[in-house]
């Protein structure tokens, strides 16, 4: 008896598609994605982290409905204020610290103003409530002064640190006071932070009280100071 042949093809395409469960489906997305036609296509290490994290809160939230509290928004939130505080205490201060300057010449470009002409600058800037500026100028004006009285000598490329510590030597009785004087500059200048009125009034003080005081070259080396030794 001859049993006539069945077309199974059409049959086959009315099975019912095969649905796996998470596991397998993923066994299946592994395979494919290591086929090397998609070399280009796979995420970076970074997005892959990224998507690591999300199926690690997806994963907290349970495979369904349920009782218990929902955890993934929370952690969201806890993880981005830990990393807004992370940027404020590390990345801020780096970038703080590249808008600093380095010292240099206290004069800037302009060498050419004498000890009256800072200390008019200076004053001007007071009366306009310009503080950094004020003690910017004023400072110059006392080293500009000692200079013109030479008790060092006019140097191009001197630091504020250099002067307070050169007057010190010979203004021994005001040698914290230059000190904290240029530390103000310096912070002012190059540090772009805020000069009070105290602070002007501070260094003015220096000022006047520096023109009282003779200097005192006992034991000093000869280097950087105009009077011989």
């Amino acid at each position: 008896m001859k049993v006539a042949a069945i077309d199974i093809a059409p049959l086959a395409l009315m099975e019912p598609p095969v649905e796996p469960d998470r596991d397998e489906a993923r066994r299946w997305a592994a395979e494919e994605l290591s086929n090397p036609r998609y070399p280009d296509a796979r995420p970076g290490w970074l997005d892959q982290l990224w998507r690591d994290f999300l199926d690690w809160l997806a994963s907290l939230e349970g495979d369904g409905p349920g009782t218990g509290p929902n955890l993934a928004v929370p952690l969201i939130v806890v993880l981005a204020l830990a990393l807004i505080i992370a940027a404020v205490v590390v990345v801020r201060p780096r970038l703080n610290a590249r808008r600093r300057k380095e010292p240099g010449d206290l004069y800037g470009e302009d060498q050419s103003v004498d000890a009256g002409g800072y200390r008019s600058r200076a004053a001007t800037a007071a009366d306009s409530g310009n503080w950094p500026a004020a003690v910017v100028d004023q400072f110059r004006a006392l080293v500009r002064s000692a200079e013109e009285r030479d008790i060092i000598d006019a140097r191009a490329g001197r630091t504020a640190d250099e002067a307070a510590g050169q007057l010190g030597q010979v203004f021994g009785s005001a040698q914290v006071r230059l000190l904290a004087a240029a530390g103000v500059f310096d912070a002012v200048r190059y540090g772009e932070q805020a000069a009070t009125r105290a602070d002007y009034e501070s260094v003015r003080q220096l000022d006047a009280d520096l023109l009282e005081l003779k200097p005192d070259f006992t034991g000093q080396a000869h280097a950087g100071f105009a009077v011989p030794r």
